[in-house]
């Protein structure tokens, strides 16, 4: 079974950047749709971005749009989430996981499986 593993979380400030991993093992990255999610404390996970097997379509939520972009290097493994201009409402536990396409809209995470164990993210001064 795919396993997937999160990295590159921590502690920035206001208007920081970070860039989150997401390295897969056993099986290979390259027929799988990979979504970002996140959940911060008290809320529902929602999804953040998801970008195709190809790389060639990808998906935002609004409130990530120009701030957040999804890639990924299939010779690697590996989905990355780089994350500027951060934002206190940023902060949460952030989770990869493998699904067969990436839609335009709404990410729905009943489609999804192989999470990650989740990287916090905390965006505070």
């Amino acid at each position: 079974q795919l396993q997937l593993a999160e990295s590159g979380g921590g502690l920035v400030q206001p208007g920081g950047s970070l860039r989150l991993s997401c390295a897969a093992s056993r099986f290979t990255l390259d027929y799988y749709t990979i979504g970002w999610f996140r959940q911060a404390p008290g809320k529902e996970r929602e999804g953040v971005s998801c970008i195709s097997s190809s790389g060639t379509s990808t998906n935002y939520a609004d409130s990530v749009k120009g701030r957040f972009t999804i890639s990924r290097d299939n010779a690697k493994n590996t989905v990355y989430l780089r994350m500027n201009s951060l934002k206190p409402e940023d902060t949460a536990v952030y989770y990869c996981a493998a699904a067969s396409r990436c839609f335009a809209g709404t990410m729905n995470r009943d489609e999804y499986i192989s999470w990650g164990q989740g990287t916090q993210v905390t965006v505070a001064s």
